[in-house]
């Protein structure tokens, strides 16, 4: 999800797709999907649920169960297309993280879902990237990021199939969110198993009243 496009994912939509059919790998993480649709609920205020880094759509279109007016967003445009002919009657934008793209232009952003995709940015990117986010989203605002995690105190690039991908460490990247300006609201972090090599974290925060 950096801010080039992701050859590797063109080149291996099909076989993403077939590899993970469903949303999830684990019951926490669709666990962590409905509480964060059930946060953006309860502000009350409308506008649209960005999923940024929606891969072949799966989430996305689980936020659109949930009742969410939501958009899908992936720097690559195979993954669109697979996203596009699964879920017919959803919108999806070919864009990366900073989301400049046109269509985005005029969209009021009142949440921001990034799941296991700003692993591929650079982490001083990621602290750009999330001020932009802030910059576009009213106070209350939800944003909720999952990553693979580490037990130290770094973040550590690790050896990801398709790109270059980073681990963060839950307290940097709640630090991370509370720099741009979103002030957590609660986590979840997951120890590895035996599909998964590493622990996960997810932050969930919300746009401060300030910044």
């Amino acid at each position: 999800m950096t801010s080039a496009a992701q050859p590797g994912y063109d080149a291996l939509a099909e076989l993403y797709d077939e590899t993970f059919p469903t949303a999830y790998g684990s019951a926490w993480e669709r666990h962590a999907v409905a509480a964060f649709a059930d946060e953006v609920h309860a502000l009350g205020t409308g506008g649209t649920v960005l999923d940024v880094g929606c891969g072949t759509g799966h989430v996305t279109a689980d936020l659109a169960g949930f009742g969410l007016t939501v958009i899908g967003i992936d720097p690559s445009r195979e993954m669109v297309r697979i996203a596009r002919g699964h879920h017919p009657d959803l919108r999806f934008v070919v864009d990366d993280a900073h989301l400049n793209s046109a269509e985005l232009t005029d969209v009021t952003i009142t949440a921001i879902l990034a799941r296991f995709s700003l692993i591929h940015v650079p982490p001083d990117e990621v602290s750009v990237i999330l001020r932009e986010w802030a910059t576009r989203m009213a106070p209350g605002s939800m944003i909720s990021v999952a990553t693979q995690s580490t037990d130290n105190d770094d973040v550590a690039e690790f050896d990801h199939v398709v790109a270059r991908a980073w681990r963060w460490p839950a307290d940097r990247l709640s630090e991370a969110l509370a720099d741009a300006g979103f002030d957590e609201v609660w986590r979840i972090v997951s120890r590895p198993d035996d599909q998964h090599r590493f622990p996960a974290v997810v932050v969930t925060a919300r746009r401060a009243h300030w910044g």
